[in-house]
């Protein structure tokens, strides 16, 4: 299937999101479409789709102009959409999600369950993805999730699939089995759009590449043609020097201490984290290391173990005593957890914040909208105003918002989960930044990644997951991504 996208335009009232973009997908190719959050990389694929309508400009497939009315009848015509927003329903299973609008039935209109379940098994193991699929989706990781989704795209039979942010919640493992299944529906002459701000992938899967920057199409290259300079100075208009920025770590005393923590999928966690300090926690999908932050947080109930703050005992049985003791946590789940989508940017960013910014039981009106802004310029949040719902901003936008709401409650640990999923190039060195500031002023910062490029370029120490346990803890210097791996999977 061979699509073209010319001159196309979009605007959401005031605000132009596209202003004239050109794209060409060629069948049987991988083609990589990147750009800042916001340049309106998802608006345009959603256009495509049928879930927004265009402006203006013209859209062919196979060199008929096309105009799909609706997702459904986008689908019907061979195009599968992944979204970077997941779409799972949490109180189905597995089955029934990858199953949904096109259930197995007998002659008699029964589901054939049975049925269901072995290919469901079957199609998730293609995907190396191993799990009971009469499990309710709400017991999933995001990233389980994301294989969910994936799973879900691939069942269709598509001959174009639009993979957004596919493995921003994947590890190394799953990112493995998710390029071979694309490389192969490639040779069978399936095409991919996909996008994505791991410029590593780009480089190693796709053939071409399509850059987006400020709702304008920029450029395309053929991969081999181009660098990855070249493309971050087409995205974000401007050099961006070292991916990491770099530091030097004046590590204080122990600050955080965790003691024979066990609970949901976790068991006999033992840690630290100092003042000053960046730790990096790694594992494959399902080792635990996200349960462990949810039950330190008071998200979940830890059944035993200690927590230590400053070497003394605290009781953490709801997130209220988390943030009571100084300690913030940044979801995986920015959409489910970390926002109230309906509400609005400023409403967002003040919430933990609102005993400060109150004189009594009245919010302080102008001190909040002050205290903001402040975080909005900060962090070069994309907006229009800071009473925009925050479900209106980039998936990238959003995830600033989930730190600015946290910064605002100036914490002593900061539990960070993924802070730099589905976020481009640009806003991730100011993430970056923003982590090695706060480790400065002496913050003691956890940081759960499945990016291993951004655990080696950031911690100072690696401790490693594996099926709920420790596997291991790694220096700075001894920290390699063999190394870690080799921990991850039950390697000495």
């Amino acid at each position: 299937m061979r699509i073209q996208m010319n001159g196309i335009t979009k605007a959401f009232g005031a605000v132009p999101v596209l202003k004239g973009v050109d794209f060409e997908l060629a069948p049987g190719e991988i083609h990589a479409l990147m750009g800042e959050n916001g340049a309106g990389k998802s608006t345009l694929m959603k256009i495509l789709t049928g879930v927004h309508e265009a402006d203006s400009g013209g859209i062919q497939v196979d060199d008929v102009e096309t105009r799909y009315a609706n997702p459904k009848q986008a689908e019907e015509a061979g195009i599968a959409f992944i979204h970077q927003e997941l779409n799972i329903l949490p109180d189905l299973t597995v089955a029934e999600n990858l199953y949904l609008g096109r259930e197995l039935k007998n002659r008699f209109g029964v589901l054939k369950q049975g049925e269901m379940k072995r290919h469901a098994e079957q199609q998730l193991a293609e995907l190396n993805v191993f799990m009971d699929v009469e499990q309710l989706a709400r017991n999933l990781s995001v990233g389980q999730q994301q294989m969910i989704e994936i799973a879900k795209a691939l069942m269709t039979d598509a001959k174009v699939i639009i993979m957004d942010e596919p493995t921003a919640a994947l590890t190394e493992r799953e990112i493995r089995a998710l390029f071979s299944v694309a490389t192969a529906l490639r040779a069978q002459g399936v095409s991919i759009v996909y996008i994505s701000h791991r410029m590593e992938e780009i480089f190693e899967l796709c053939d071409r590449i399509t850059v987006l920057r400020d709702g304008v199409s920029v450029s395309t290259h053929d991969i081999t043609e181009t660098t990855f300079e070249q493309i971050v100075r087409e995205m974000v208009g401007r050099e961006i020097g070292e991916r990491y920025p770099g530091r030097t770590p004046r590590i204080g005393e122990t600050i955080l201490a965790v003691e024979g923590a066990s609970g949901k999928d976790f068991e006999d966690i033992t840690f630290e984290v100092r003042a000053g300090e960046i730790v990096g926690f790694s594992g494959l999908m399902g080792a635990g290391r996200t349960e462990t932050m949810r039950g330190l947080f008071g998200v979940d109930r830890m059944k035993q173990g200690k927590v230590l703050l400053d070497g003394k005992p605290v009781k953490i049985k709801t997130p209220y005593d988390a943030i009571k003791n100084g300690i913030g946590f940044l979801t995986e789940d920015r959409k489910g957890e970390g926002l109230f989508l309906d509400f609005s940017l400023r409403e967002n960013i003040s919430m933990p914040a609102l005993g400060g910014l109150s004189k009594g039981s009245v919010i302080k009106e102008s001190e909040e909208k002050r205290f903001a802004q402040n975080y909005l310029e900060s962090l070069q949040v994309r907006h229009h105003s800071m009473e925009q719902p925050a479900k209106s901003l980039s998936g990238g936008n959003q995830q600033k918002v989930v730190l600015a709401k946290w910064l605002g409650t100036k914490p002593r640990v900061l539990i960070l989960d993924e802070p730099t999923r589905g976020v481009d190039v640009g806003a991730k060195k100011e993430i970056y930044t923003i982590m090695n500031q706060l480790a400065e002023e002496g913050v003691a910062i956890v940081m759960i990644s499945s990016d291993l490029p951004e655990v080696l370029g950031m911690s100072d120490r690696v401790y490693v997951m594996r099926e709920g346990r420790m596997s291991g803890m790694l220096t700075r210097s001894e920290a390699t991504q063999e190394g870690i791996m080799t921990l991850a999977t039950g390697g000495q």
